[in-house]
């Protein structure tokens, strides 16, 4: 940590942060940190501040009308703490999240088609001729060699079942090269980027380079993906708008709570960039 990034986070912990005159500890801040990563040390601690403020927040108001915690039980027998708890009762019972209508879930599927396709299905074999780029003699040996490969299976002189066999660096070598079905992600950017560039039966005439040397990549089959019916992803929607919903439902409920508290040491963002964890 850079000695400004200290002097940042040692002068905002000298401030005190309260919520109507209760101390939020900066030990509790500290440790609250490690679960708001952030490009900065000073806005890992401002994001856990502002999470330990909007919770404190809520167990005010929860205590304030007299809530009882009953904490709950998840399907894998972790039970909640009596904060938890409080805090799950209070939106319950004051945050209102309509339920998205048929209308509404079918609006957003036209609205938004792509998001609902079956992916692309590649069936790809390729040889892997491990290289470094920090090893520049052995890099330049493997890529004479990658071409050399290409050349063979262009000329009939071999075919790449066998040449991956004899030459590949990767476990599929044992299998021909064969990589089996790949969907989008499945493989490194510019490894995918090639292989969708092809057509079912070509080649890449070029050696691939990615971090785990020179491929060369065929593509077997391509399997074009399909728009999904509505009555398969209503679920996975009305689920999706539901909890967006509720997120900016809640954010709004905070916002309400925090424009009639006493805050100190620390000032909440927007309704829009509220969480509650």
């Amino acid at each position: 940590m850079s000695c400004s990034a200290r002097s940042a986070i040692v002068s905002a912990a000298r401030t005190p942060v309260t919520v109507n005159g209760v101390a939020i500890p900066h030990d509790a801040i500290s440790r609250e940190a490690q679960n708001h990563p952030a490009p900065t040390p000073i806005g890992a601690w401002t994001a856990a501040a502002r999470a330990l403020v909007v919770r404190e927040l809520l167990l005010q108001e929860a205590r304030r009308l007299g809530l009882h915690p009953q904490p709950a039980v998840d399907d894998d027998g972790r039970t909640e703490t009596e904060e938890e708890a409080l805090v799950r009762g209070l939106v319950e019972r004051e945050v209102a999240t309509p339920v998205p209508d048929e209308d509404t879930c079918r609006r957003y599927y036209d609205q938004n088609r792509r998001r609902f396709r079956s992916a692309d299905i590649y069936e790809a074999s390729h040889i892997l001729i491990a290289a470094r780029r920090d090893q520049p003699a052995a890099f330049a040996a493997a890529r004479e060699r990658a071409r050399t490969v290409i050349a063979r299976v262009l000329d009939g002189t071999a075919q790449f079942r066998d040449l991956a066999i004899a030459y590949s660096d990767c476990p599929s070598a044992a299998s021909g090269g064969n990589l089996g079905q790949l969907t989008a992600g499945d493989t490194t950017p510019k490894f995918e980027a090639a292989l969708c560039a092809l057509q079912p039966g070509e080649m890449t005439r070029e050696p691939v380079e990615t971090d785990y040397g020179l491929h060369i990549i065929r593509l077997d089959r391509h399997i074009a993906g399909r728009d999904l019916p509505f009555a398969a992803v209503r679920t996975r929607i009305a689920g999706y708008l539901a909890e967006r919903t509720r997120r900016t439902a809640v954010a709004q409920y905070v916002a309400r709570l925090a424009s009639r508290a006493s805050l100190s040491g620390i000032e909440l963002p927007t309704p829009a960039d509220l969480r509650v964890h």
